[in-house]
């Protein structure tokens, strides 16, 4: 089956989405006292690490930045054996935790990665940024911080693509045909 590609945002975009996701969560937060970024395993990371880098560069201040694998804590994918969480570097408890992932659809990793967090400390608030929200949700799940709204049908998938490990940025829509 083939798969038809619909461009939804090349680098320059991405790389804007990002940068506005950047000034509204130290606009919303009044400033970054407190904030952690955790990037949601795998293209999370490397999007909050431009978010840290942004944040950086508009305030002077070196946000902490962690991974998180939500895989022990998902309802719908077969668990590891022997696998376990990992602990953060960062003490969250009674911060606010800014989660952050390439794509909402079901809300599933999200609702995973919020177990997960509350496993590891306890934060005075968790909020989410998303590069893509398309919709479907199956949970009662809403990010704080949207770069791109895109309605798509349930057929369709989308790819986030980063640097890090796909060698570009950009995003599109793949349906088969």
């Amino acid at each position: 089956m083939q798969k038809f590609k619909t461009a939804l945002m090349d680098e320059a975009a991405l790389i804007r989405a990002v940068r506005r996701i950047s000034h509204e969560i130290v606009e919303r937060n009044k400033g970054t006292d407190g904030l952690v970024l955790v990037g949601i395993k795998s293209r999370g990371l490397p999007l909050a690490k431009m978010i840290k880098d942004n944040i950086a560069a508009l305030e002077g201040v070196e946000l902490p930045l962690e991974m998180l694998d939500t895989s022990l804590y998902r309802d719908d994918v077969e668990k590891p054996l022997n696998a376990s969480l990992k602990p953060l570097a960062t003490d969250i408890t009674g911060k606010r935790v800014i989660l952050v992932d390439d794509v909402l659809y079901t809300g599933r990793t999200v609702r995973a990665a919020i177990e997960a967090v509350f496993s590891i400390g306890r934060p005075a608030r968790i909020q989410l940024a998303v590069l893509i929200d398309r919709g479907h949700r199956e949970l009662p799940i809403r990010a704080d911080y949207i770069g791109k709204n895109i309605p798509t049908s349930r057929s369709e998938a989308v790819a986030v693509y980063v640097k890090e490990i796909d060698g570009r940025y950009g995003a599109e829509i793949l349906e088969n045909i």
